[in-house]
C-alpha cells in the first residue's frame, strides 16, 4: 500500500520512519512553454542514501533530508504515484512509423508544397538579417 507524508507533521513522520535504501517519489511541475509535448507534471525519485550524524535525520540527494522533500514539494509518496510518467523514463512518442510505403515517389503537389515551405524559410531568413546590425 502506498504511503503518503504531506506538511509539517508529514516531515516529521518521514524522517522517524525513512530508512537507508527507501526510495521517495515526488511529483515535479514542468513547464510546457519551451516543450508543449510534455506531460504537465511527471514523477521524480529520490532514493535515501545515507543517514546524517549531525542532524540525525535520513538523507536523500547529498544534503537534503527526506523531510525537507515534504516541506519542498507538498507530497511525498513510498511507491510511483499511477498515472504519472517517471521523468528519467522516456518521453512520449510523437511521430508514429513509416509503413511500407517508403521506397514511393513524390507526386507533383506534394513537390509544389515542399518547394513553397521551402521558399518561405528562405525569405524569413533573408527578412530576419536585412533589418539587424550586428548580428549574423
Amino acid at each position: 500500500m502506498t504511503q503518503t507524508w504531506t506538511g509539517p507533521r508529514g516531515a516529521k513522520a518521514l524522517d522517524r520512519t525513512a530508512k537507508v535504501g527507501d526510495v521517495l517519489w515526488v511529483v515535479v511541475d514542468i513547464a510546457t512553454g519551451k516543450a508543449p509535448w510534455e506531460d504537465a507534471q511527471l514523477a521524480s525519485k529520490f532514493p535515501v542514501t545515507h543517514w546524517s550524524r549531525l542532524y540525525g535525520k535520513p538523507m536523500v540527494a547529498g544534503n537534503v533530508s527526506a523531510g525537507d522533500l515534504v516541506l519542498k514539494y507538498g507530497m511525498v509518496w513510498s511507491d510511483k504515484p499511477k498515472g504519472v510518467r517517471d521523468q528519467a523514463g522516456p518521453g512520449p512518442q510523437v511521430a508514429g512509423p513509416l509503413g511500407d510505403d517508403t521506397e514511393r515517389y513524390l507526386d507533383e503537389t506534394e513537390l509544389r508544397g515542399m518547394e513553397k515551405l521551402a521558399a518561405e524559410a528562405r525569405d524569413r531568413r533573408r527578412k530576419g538579417k536585412s533589418g539587424k546590425r550586428g548580428w549574423l
